[in-house]
């Protein structure tokens, strides 16, 4: 039998990115039903290719999904210099109609008007007809998105579920603010060559939002709440009993009736730093429903502003990251101005979506250790100075724990199977890996093989390879939460008179 000569060979090579796409799930969600808005950065500030990236990651995000109504709807608000709709969240009722449509969506180029964007998306989740959970999905690379607080806040008391993903170019702060708790499952960081890896979190989470029949606190003041639901009645069949007070008992239980096509109501006139219970029972006279509850704290009372100090207090200015090692690094921050900042703020967590921990400096030092951090990993630091004037400034950096020692990968071998076709395996000593690029040249009807690769998962170990191509190079690289790394590669030598691999 004919065969390859495959001489093996390890080297530090980068990995070419693919166009094949994984797998997609074959069940289509039925049980799940709302209205989808993606709010898709499509300023100049974003490089054409991460556009494209953004537009592949969400069509196979929403794959899976049945659309139209009583399942999913989807609208797609591109956010420029002046927001653009391009299409409307009625407007696909079926998959190859939005994948479609996907694919077509041009770059707008200009400003990055989120403010405008957000009260076009208050409009359209106001026009649409049907009391479904309601997702606003914002896309940005986070470069100078404007004062989106305001507009993020108004979404949220209609009851939309803010979700945001961000390709680490951002604010902190500015996107904590705007999404919907909680941040583990609601707010990704990820950069845009690695961003598939978020794909099944962030689908699991929507899945959450427009599936679960529960009681869920959406927004949250030192004196008022918002509370969301997923409707089971309509405006002629029912309404709902809702009853809440502290859970000390400090205050009467309070007790509202509310029409059947309710799906959000906004306690008020709450006491700061309270926690509360909250109950909701559907009445109807055609079936028995649940009791929904959910218990919250409010907000401590904001203290007052002290007299605005000049308006030149730039700390920090500068944030660093030195100390490097597999697990820990150090923040340092400057310039130092003790008699106008009380403190300082340093939160981290991991790249895209990792629990966030933070510390606490006082006014006259200027970096911190953080320890007990995962090597090889990405993180997002955040260093807020809280002025004496109540007023915040903060700048936020990235940051990489060193690799450990060892290699990931080891001992690449591969086996001929039939003509043109191998089983590849390799030994992997790293349990932080996220998962696997492996690319190879596929035999092509051209004169030139094409390049193709693929994403395994972590727990992979081993795959075949079909119509390989001669003298093809078969690569394997881990990903780690910091990016895809260095790994073992292969050739391929066709040799008529042999018949193995090697």
């Amino acid at each position: 039998m004919k065969g390859f000569l495959l001489c093996c060979v390890l080297l530090s090579a980068v990995l070419q990115r693919s166009n094949m796409q994984t797998g997609v799930p074959a069940t289509l969600l039925n049980c799940c039903e709302g209205d989808i808005l993606l709010l898709l950065d499509s300023s100049g500030s974003v490089a054409n290719y991460e556009f494209s990236r953004l537009l592949l990651f969400t069509a196979e995000l929403l794959r899976p999904f049945s659309l139209g109504r009583g399942h999913i709807r989807v609208g797609l608000l591109q956010v420029g210099t002046n927001p653009t709709l391009e299409f409307g969240l009625d407007v696909h009722n079926d998959q190859a109609s939005l994948q479609k449509a996907m694919r077509s969506v041009s770059q707008l180029q200009g400003d990055t008007n989120t403010e405008a964007g957000l009260r076009v998306a208050q409009q359209l989740f106001t026009e649409m007809e049907g009391n479904v959970p309601k997702v606003l999905l914002w896309l940005t690379d986070g470069a100078q998105p404007g004062d989106v607080d305001k507009g993020m806040y108004e979404l949220k008391a209609q009851g939309v579920s803010v979700l945001a993903v961000s390709t680490v170019h951002a604010n902190y702060q500015v996107l904590r603010r705007a999404v919907t708790p909680p941040l583990e499952s609601h707010l990704y960081f990820v950069d845009i060559d690695n961003i598939e890896i978020i794909t099944e979190d962030l689908r699991e989470a929507i899945i959450e939002i427009i599936h679960a029949e529960r009681l869920r606190v959406v927004h949250l003041t030192s004196h008022s709440a918002v509370l969301q639901w997923r409707p089971v009645l309509s405006a002629g069949n029912g309404y709902y009993d809702l009853r809440y007070n502290s859970v000390w008992n400090t205050d009467p239980e309070t007790s509202r009736i509310l029409p059947g096509d309710s799906s959000w109501v906004e306690l008020t006139n709450l006491q700061p730093d309270t926690t509360y219970t909250a109950s909701l029972h559907p009445e109807s006279n055609q079936r028995l429903f649940n009791t929904l509850s959910v218990n919250f704290t409010t907000l401590p009372a904001p203290t007052p502003p002290l007299p605005a100090l000049p308006s030149d207090v730039l700390s920090p200015a500068v944030v660093s990251v030195s100390e490097s090692g597999p697990h820990q690094i150090r923040v340092s921050w400057g310039p130092l101005q003790p008699a106008r900042v009380q403190r300082y703020t340093v939160e981290y967590g991991a790249i895209p979506s990792g629990h966030v921990h933070t510390v606490t400096a006082h006014s006259q030092q200027n970096s911190t250790l953080l320890t007990g951090l995962e090597p090889g990993t990405q993180y997002l630091v955040t260093v807020t100075a809280l002025r004496v004037n109540g007023e915040e400034r903060a700048m936020s950096v990235r940051a990489c724990t060193q690799e450990p020692v060892l290699p990931a990968l080891a001992d690449l071998q591969l086996t001929t199977v039939e003509r043109q076709e191998v089983q590849v395996a390799w030994q992997a000593s790293q349990e932080d890996v996220k998962g696997y690029w492996l690319s190879w040249e596929r035999e092509s009807s051209y004169s030139k093989p094409s390049n193709s690769s693929v994403y395994l998962s972590p727990t992979s170990r081993s795959t075949r390879l079909t119509h390989l191509a001669p003298s093809s190079r078969v690569c394997v690289s881990p990903v780690y939460s910091s990016g895809r790394e260095e790994g073992i590669c292969c050739t391929a030598e066709m040799h008529t008179d042999s018949s193995q691999w090697g």
